[in-house]
């Protein structure tokens, strides 16, 4: 794939996914990470920087790191692409909103609501991540036209995945329009279920992502935040699929509690190996009971502290990894 934006190639074959994790991850160390002012009218999770715009992207960066370094340790396939200085990307440390790698070699570059958001798509860090991680892209669908008609879809911010039933739930809000969730859906295969949700303050939910994830045997919801009629149809399904359902608060979901991703590994000793990642902001802010629940269906709980990049970006742990599912 070249540095330029491609257009779209036609639908190819299709197989359905045997996976719900992942086992291997896209991070981007920011440059320039930063209050993006873009993005913060539609981020109610955005707070306002305090101290030196120097001093909280050389801390970002060091929380990439940690990251990084914690996942390597568990046994994950990581890739750490470099972001480039110019032009600045303030939020360059989310690539999962313009990215997604599939397991049947579709690669998905998504539209992206703020001006200064889509320069982070580039040809060379999608390369990179499938060369270094062994995946081969077979198809690239390109969806960013939808920008020049002010419609958005910015990638598993939007839609949180159930790869297994193969639903994409997403819910409504200035970054993710219905029309390309279906576009979406249509093209990988997936069962939309679209629905609205929002904040203590009464404005849409601005990515799905910071109030569900879906693993392989647990789901986590914030079901306070979802409209009465669309709640008790969410939670059904989530049920339906055989997971743990567990709710969460406007609290817990504030503190990213909703904002989780689990990846799958191998282990000599154990052999599959589930790793549910949070935050350590997101860590804290469950009840003992809830995270008991969560640690009973998943082998490990990872929890990394990256308060800069929360507090200044608006997005935790989950935002910052973009899956690559290699072909089995």
């Amino acid at each position: 794939m070249s540095s330029d934006t491609p257009a779209a190639v036609p639908t190819g074959e299709r197989r359905t996914p045997r996976r719900q994790c992942a086992e291997a991850v896209l991070l981007v160390r920011p440059a320039s990470f930063g209050y993006n002012l873009q993005t913060a009218a539609t981020n109610s999770f955005q707070q306002q920087p305090a101290g030196a715009a120097g001093e909280a992207a050389a801390a970002a960066r060091k929380e990439l790191d940690g990251l990084a370094g914690a996942l390597v340790g568990e046994g994950l396939r990581v890739c750490v692409a470099e972001d480039t200085a110019e032009p600045p990307k303030p939020d360059a440390v989310f690539p999962n909103n313009w990215v997604s790698f599939h397991e049947d070699g579709t690669v998905v570059l998504y539209p992206m609501q703020a001006d200064n958001r889509r320069h982070e798509r580039r040809g060379d860090v999608v390369d990179e991540a499938a060369a270094r991680l062994g995946f081969k892209i077979s198809r690239l669908l390109n969806l960013t036209s939808h920008e020049k008609n002010g419609r958005y879809l910015e990638g598993t911010g939007s839609l949180v995945l159930d790869h297994i039933q193969r639903i994409a739930y997403a819910c409504i809000s200035p970054r993710t329009h219905a029309a390309v969730v279906q576009e979406w859906a249509r093209e990988l295969g997936y069962e939309p279920i679209i629905f609205n949700a929002f904040d203590r303050a009464g404005a849409p939910i601005y990515h799905t992502n910071v109030l569900m994830c879906v693993g392989e045997k647990v789901a986590i919801v914030g079901t306070e935040a979802i409209v009465a009629a669309d709640r008790g149809p969410i939670v059904e399904r989530l049920r339906a699929s055989g997971r743990e359902v567990v709710e969460l608060g406007y609290g817990e979901m504030e503190r990213f509690a909703g904002n989780m991703l689990e990846l799958g590994t191998w282990d000599e000793a154990l052999g599959d190996y589930r790793v549910l990642v949070m935050s350590e902001t997101a860590r804290h802010a469950l009840s003992a009971e809830a995270f008991a629940r969560l640690s009973a269906c998943t082998d490990e709980v990872l929890a990394v502290p990256i308060p800069t990049i929360e507090r200044l970006g608006g997005g935790s742990v989950r935002c910052m990894l973009a899956e690559v599912f290699l072909p089995a």
